[in-house]
């Protein structure tokens, strides 16, 4: 081999191996974006799910009508092996249900039940209500639940920045109230919605029991009316509320996991996985949580497909069922593909609304692998640098992805801004106009270009070079 030989395949070989992600993507990734922000069908099918289908409870009749319009919607864009895949899912039945506060006056109560609650007798139930704040003043209570309404009012802090939403810190009352509640002898449980901001909007939400408690109704109320409540029963006054709820489970129903994908050309069993849940719940259009999620994904697809750009691996798009109220999707899923296990590069989950993107985090069992990973998309996400200032993180990914966690599996969530998410989450708000459509569009792009890369880079996600 000549002199000029060695020098020009070093080069080559310096091209090929030794550039960044970033260097060997950058013209594929503006091409991505371009074409994007330029066209693309999202906001056709956020209003053909939004406006023309609605909410999409588990067990409803419009979950299977939005299974079935994923399924013509992704062939009809050209997507290889389309499919649902069966999945049994939970069936709660809301019924008509109301609150009134009777004494010191009467007025009624702006209320959504609880996903999974029980009912009450048909005439209601009606008694005194007792305000608390957390586990250690319902335990200074003593007896003092016997009988009563336990309300939950524990005020979620303002978003920040820096910390986000502290959803964690609220929640808990949603899942667990109606148990911490009966232990004491409480006859009904209300919580206060979990939100920082309102405008008299009630936010539901999946709750628990223990069968080892009696299991009582569980409500959600306005945070303006959890806290005339608590000023009410902070000056003396007792306060009566009457609670009817027809809710109801019946026998768990069938539904789906919608599937589409672009073929690898090079290692077709070696697989990228993105997706969001298609279930959401029975108010609203489930816009935001997880409409946008899906359609982000099954847009990126489109995009990727459209520019005749097939990547080494195969590209799988999935939309998991019942997120909200049981999971069945996800555990379906992992169960259905453990073999896949091996060969599964990343399965990234989108479920944080469709506002500007914000961020990529990574997880894994394997945390040596996880800090490599870490390291590789934080240099993917300089080639959507224009799309927003993206975070990398380690240690969480999603709720429709995490069953496969203990699998070894390597998980991905994807996040949009979040000042506004929990002002709708839950509730009759999250409707299509709360989208911003060049948000969408962002997110589709940013969702395309760490797909498409991940399953094209020569290497293995969390592999090092």
């Amino acid at each position: 081999m000549t002199l000029r030989t060695r020098l020009v395949f070093s080069v080559c070989l310096s091209l090929t191996t030794g550039c960044s992600i970033h260097d060997r993507y950058r013209a594929s990734a503006d091409r991505i974006i371009d074409a994007t922000l330029a066209s693309n069908d999202s906001w056709k099918k956020m209003h053909e799910l939004c406006d023309g289908i609605g909410h999409r409870l588990s067990g409803s009749r419009e979950l299977e009508r939005a299974v079935d319009w994923a399924v013509a919607s992704m062939k009809a864009d050209g997507h290889e092996n389309v499919r649902a895949e069966p999945v049994m899912v939970p069936h709660w039945v809301r019924g008509n249900e109301s609150a009134m506060m009777i004494e010191p006056r009467t007025t009624p109560l702006v209320m959504l039940g609880l996903g999974g609650s029980v009912g009450t007798p048909p005439d209601g139930i009606t008694a005194p209500v007792v305000v608390v704040g957390d586990e250690k003043e319902l335990d200074a209570l003593g007896n003092g639940a016997q009988g009563k309404i336990v309300l939950f009012n524990n005020p979620m802090p303002p978003y920040d920045k820096k910390t986000g939403s502290h959803y964690g810190e609220t929640v808990r009352f949603r899942g667990k109230g109606a148990i911490l509640a009966s232990q004491k002898g409480a006859i009904a449980c209300l919580i206060r919605s979990v939100t920082a901001r309102s405008m008299r909007t009630p936010h539901t939400g999946a709750m628990r029991y223990d069968d080892k408690v009696k299991k009582i109704p569980a409500a959600a109320i306005t945070t303006e009316d959890a806290d005339m409540i608590a000023r009410l029963a902070k000056s003396g006054a007792q306060v009566v509320v009457r609670l009817t709820m027809e809710a109801r489970t019946e026998p768990d129903a069938p539904s789906g996991n919608v599937v589409a994908e672009i073929r690898g050309r090079e290692k077709p069993d070696e697989v990228v996985v993105m997706g969001g849940h298609i279930d959401s719940w029975d108010v609203g259009h489930g816009a935001h949580d997880d409409g946008a999620g899906i359609v982000m994904c099954m847009e990126a697809l489109n995009v990727i497909r459209k520019l005749g750009l097939q990547p080494r691996r195969t590209i799988r798009v999935v939309l998991w069922t019942n997120e909200e109220n049981g999971l069945a999707g996800g555990k379906q899923y992992a169960k259905d593909h453990a073999a896949e296990i091996p060969n599964l590069i990343a399965a990234i989950e989108s479920d944080s609304g469709g506002f500007a993107p914000d961020a990529f985090s990574v997880e894994c069992k394997d945390k040596s692998r996880e800090e490599v990973a870490h390291r590789q998309i934080n240099d993917i996400s300089r080639l959507v640098a224009r799309l927003g200032s993206f975070k990398i993180s380690c240690g969480h990914s999603g709720a429709d992805v995490s069953p496969m966690k203990d699998m070894g599996a390597m998980l991905m969530g994807f996040s949009t801004e979040g000042e506004k998410y929990f002002d709708y989450h839950h509730t009759p708000a999250d409707t299509l106009d709360k989208v911003n459509p060049d948000e969408l569009s962002r997110c589709v792009a940013s969702m395309a270009v760490m797909t498409y890369v991940l399953a094209d880079m020569p290497e293995r996600l969390g592999t090092p070079r």
